[in-house]
């Protein structure tokens, strides 16, 4: 029996990756659990290593039926043959990710100190070949300590990387940094760890989302654009190394770590946002579905009905086009931009996208039908160049923006 390419599931982001997810005291425990989750959730092995100020806070009992395998917690452990877990556990992993990473958890991996079986095990890990992550956690004052700041340059210098922390309510009820990360968020940054930065040293301009032209104070003139796809785009691109800005029209979606957003409304304002940011960029991808026209004297004030059945009369004027006019820039025409558009049609498809990518002027166009996307978290693409055509079928989006960054790094290799 043939598999429709469409319904054909798609790689775990984690597949064939052995996690050692290491446990420290601190009441973001509760969190690991989901984090646990999570990564088995993403195709990896997770194997729990808990220190004993961790067990006060959450039971190896939960994070064994979460991971599916026995939980460590003893340099003792009689389970290991060679009595020698701190070896064969590092010695099995891919990555080692601390979380949370506690102050007191912290200053005994910057020591150096191997006095219970997590440290041990960090210790002893082949640093060239398994890395080491952290996810800190504790209340505000103990992380902005000189101590702690300390700590963590060192480890950073000997080699660790350490994740950051969120800021907002903690459990002791003050407000500030130190907040271990969300589960999605660590979870985020893992697959990013292990993604290959294709797109390493270039800076990369996104537009997203749809635009609105006013009308009046309280209408508009927008389209059902969800941004979705503009945002996958510069999270896989961020996930390749790339430092990413998004230009993001009036859309519900968080932003995706590691990537600077600029929220925009109308398409003057999109233009003004990437034509002060264009000049940094290597990149431009103009994703966004903006206003072709807009209002040419929108009304302060509400336009009310007068009860004679007429209806008001707009004029409208053309929009500045961006990608047009980003793709005439200097940079760009120069080769130091490489230009990506996006056409949403609603019929001939491969037509009209050849035509626009011509009357744009950009060595890349990528071509979907619109109705059949918008507000979708699935899609599918067609690449038009100056070869031909390259049909890229239906999958989610996140999963046609990591093989769109491939395309656009493999046609900006030397």
């Amino acid at each position: 029996m043939q598999i429709n390419e469409a319904d054909r599931p798609e790689p775990l982001d984690l597949a064939g990756k052995h996690i050692v997810l290491g446990l420290s005291g601190g009441i973001a425990c509760y969190k690991s659990a989901e984090l646990c989750r999570a990564l088995v959730k993403a195709g990896a092995t997770v194997q729990i290593v808990m220190t004993e100020a961790a067990e006060q806070f959450i039971t190896p009992v939960t994070m064994q039926a979460l991971s599916g395998r026995s939980v460590y917690s003893s340099q003792w452990d009689g389970r290991e043959a060679n009595r020698m877990a701190h070896i064969n556990l590092s010695r099995e992993a891919d990555a080692i990710l601390i979380a949370p990473c506690s102050a007191d958890f912290l200053a005994r991996l910057a020591q150096g100190r191997a006095d219970e079986l997590l440290s041990l095990l960090c210790l002893a890990r082949p640093i060239a070949r398994v890395p080491l992550l952290l996810a800190p956690a504790m209340n505000r004052e103990m992380y902005e300590h000189p101590a702690t700041q300390r700590n963590l340059t060192q480890v950073a210098a000997d080699g660790a990387v350490v994740l950051g922390v969120g800021t907002g309510a903690q459990a002791c009820g003050e407000t500030g940094d130190g907040r271990m990360l969300e589960p999605e968020e660590l979870l985020e940054d893992l697959i990013a760890f292990f993604t290959p930065k294709r797109l390493k040293g270039q800076r990369l301009l996104v537009t997203a989302g749809p635009t609105y032209e006013a009308i009046d104070p309280v209408r508009g003139i927008t389209n059902l654009s969800s941004g979705k796809m503009g945002f996958a785009i510069a999270r896989a691109a961020r996930e390749a190394g790339a430092e990413v800005t998004l230009v993001a029209g009036p859309v519900s979606l968080a932003t995706p770590r590691g990537v600077m957003r600029i929220n925009v409304k109308s398409a003057q304002n999109m233009f003004d946002a990437v034509v002060a940011q264009a000049p940094q960029a290597t990149v431009f991808i103009a994703t966004a579905a903006v206003a072709d026209w807009r209002p040419a004297a929108p009304s302060d004030q509400k336009i009310k009905k007068d009860g004679s059945g007429q209806t008001p009369q707009l004029q409208f004027t053309e929009n500045t086009d961006i990608l047009a006019s980003v793709a005439q820039s200097e940079a760009a025409r120069a080769g130091r931009l490489f230009c990506v558009g996006f056409a949403a049609e609603s019929q001939d498809l491969l037509e009209n996208a050849q035509a626009k990518r011509l009357r744009k002027q950009v060595p890349l166009l990528v071509g979907n039908i619109g109705p059949d996307t918008f507000g979708r978290d699935d899609n599918a693409l067609l690449l038009v160049d100056a070869q031909g055509a390259t049909e890229l079928p239906r999958a989610s989006k996140l999963a046609l923006a990591r093989r769109l960054v491939r395309e656009i790094a493999d046609r900006m290799a030397p």
